[in-house]
């Protein structure tokens, strides 16, 4: 379980306890050295040791607890990060299309992993308090036997107070959390089309929309902290009741002349240290949350990775499809690909352009049929994510070409005069590279012929781009990646027409396979491009 991975990955929580232990005992010993103080005071004595020791105890009770501040805050940060690192790992392998969404993941990866990683902190404490209370108890017992066991008599309703509290906070814990992610998801969703939103004058029906779950989060927030809230006021009820009753044993052990005036001071103490676990109410619910928690981010974890394909049979540049199904995009399709051909793709929107070219460059994994594919892929998008730091470090990302690689890549998808026009030229960072929306593709472009690839999948990578620097573009293809496959899904008859192949799709089927120049011919063939 991730939790108790956590535990086991930092042994750091040993430190934490051993730290704990000298606080702890001087915790314990302290009602006693002020019992004998009292009795000192009373008595008309100055002893100079009773009170040095008095002062001590305080001193390790206080360095203690200031140590354990700094240790448990080194410890939750490094099992918060090593939680981050094996979620964004696994979230990664997962690959495309998402399992999660974006802002459910933000949220696991940052709220969930930082509540989590505290829970070796939680657990000393809590374990800490456990060895307080008992620690308490034994020392009732050295000072008269019958104090303890008045005292004991609360402990079977003590441990009831502190099950039902952690039962009664099990789900609103839960539900807050998951609500929690579907907000972060909701507003994610709602950055991303800022401009969109903007355009269409709908904001207030869009924040509408993204508070819609914020009633159940309310309703799970007041829901803990009403059952935190019902389990403070009956631990401050059952504090003062246990107190009394020990008290009124510890008066008839005056009298009895067991007991002295600071002994019943001690007992005091003592009632309150062994009272600790119902006290921590706070701790008992982040416990909760941190389990909680640890089930969000174990559901990413368990979640089975894609299985690794086996390698291509089939000859270098060649795809070959059989029975391929992707739900709601694709549906039985079959389709051969020879390595070199220019395949245009087209089809209406919502025929399952983009669905087949993830499955051919591999994005995709169909839930039905085999996809074999010769060779490695270069991909290139619509809207392509530039990442990395510098513009360079964008073209290159996920390889590690010589620069001179990089600069043909960026003249062959003609974006090279752009680039060096920026202040830094290739080691201009991107956030100081505004670039519109053609040039962009470009880059993503060069991104894609930096790889070499046997196979170049353009998923309407050039729509933004004007028909001459399309033209442009593909004649510096064929002379920079000459004899490679290309796929290219395209709007465009004229792009249709200087491919090899096309591949019209209707409704996630294959209509037709043929040239552009048979296919024509065909009604709804040319109403596919308007």
């Amino acid at each position: 379980m991730v939790l108790s991975g956590v535990i086991r990955r930092d042994l750091r929580w040993l430190l934490l306890a051993l730290n704990a232990l000298p606080a702890t005992a001087a915790g314990l010993l302290l009602p006693t050295a002020l019992a004998s103080a009292v009795d000192m005071a009373l008595a008309g004595r100055l002893d100079a040791g009773t009170v040095w020791w008095l002062v001590g105890l305080a001193g390790v009770e206080v360095l203690g607890d200031a140590i354990g501040v700094v240790l448990a805050a080194a410890i939750t940060a490094r099992g918060a990060a090593w939680l981050r690192h094996r979620l964004t790992a696994h979230l990664l392998a997962l690959g495309h299309p998402a399992r999660f969404e974006a802002g459910d993941a933000v949220s696991r990866l940052t709220g969930d992993s930082a509540i989590a990683g505290g829970v070796a902190v939680l657990a000393v404490n809590l374990g800490i308090s456990v060895v307080t209370a008992a620690g308490a108890i034994t020392a009732l017992a050295l000072l008269d036997w019958r104090l303890a066991v008045v005292f004991l008599l609360s402990v079977p309703l003590a441990a009831l107070l502190v099950r039902s509290h952690l039962r009664l906070t099990a789900a609103d814990v839960a539900t807050y959390q998951e609500v929690s992610g579907e907000l972060s998801a909701r507003l994610v969703d709602a950055v991303g089309g800022l401009r969109t939103i903007a355009a269409s004058g709908r904001a207030d029906q869009e924040a509408e929309r993204v508070l819609r779950p914020l009633p159940r989060l309310t309703a799970a927030g007041v829901g803990m902290w009403r059952t935190q809230a019902r389990m403070i006021w009956r631990a401050g009820l059952l504090l003062p009741l246990v107190e009394l009753a020990v008290l009124t044993a510890a008066g008839f052990g005056v009298v009895a002349g067991r007991l002295s005036v600071g002994d019943v001071l001690a007992t005091l103490g003592y009632v309150a240290l062994g009272m600790t676990v119902v006290g921590q109410t706070a701790l008992l619910t982040a416990l909760q949350r941190a389990r909680a928690s640890g089930r969000r981010l174990q559901e990413v974890l368990e979640t089975p990775l894609p299985r690794s394909e086996p390698p291509a049979s089939t000859t270098t540049g060649e795809i070959v499809l059989t029975g391929v199904t992707v739900p709601d995009a694709l549906h039985d399709v079959d389709l051969t690909v020879a390595a070199g051909t220019f395949v245009a793709v087209v089809g209406r929107s919502g025929s399952g352009k983009s669905a087949l070219a993830s499955v051919i460059g591999g994005l995709t994994r169909p839930s039905s049929g085999d996809v074999r594919r010769g060779g490695s892929v270069g991909y290139a998008f619509e809207r392509p994510a530039l990442v990395g730091t510098t513009v360079a470090d964008a073209v290159r990302y996920g390889t590690e070409p010589h620069r001179t690689d990089v600069e043909a890549a960026c003249r062959a998808a003609q974006v090279h005069d752009v680039v060096v026009r920026l202040p830094q030229g290739y080691d201009t960072p991107m956030a100081a590279a505004p670039m519109s929306g053609g040039e962009a593709q470009r880059l993503g472009l060069a991104r894609a012929f930096v790889r070499d690839p046997a196979i170049l999948v353009l998923d309407d990578a050039t729509a933004s781009l004007d028909m001459v620097t399309e033209s442009t573009v593909e004649r510096a293809v064929e002379s920079a990646l000459p004899g490679r496959t290309r796929v290219v899904v395209t709007h465009r008859a004229a792009t249709a027409r200087r491919a090899d192949v096309v591949v019209w799709l209707d409704d996630g089927r294959v209509r037709a396979v043929g040239p552009h120049s048979d296919l024509w011919h065909d009604d709804d063939y040319r109403a596919v491009f308007g």
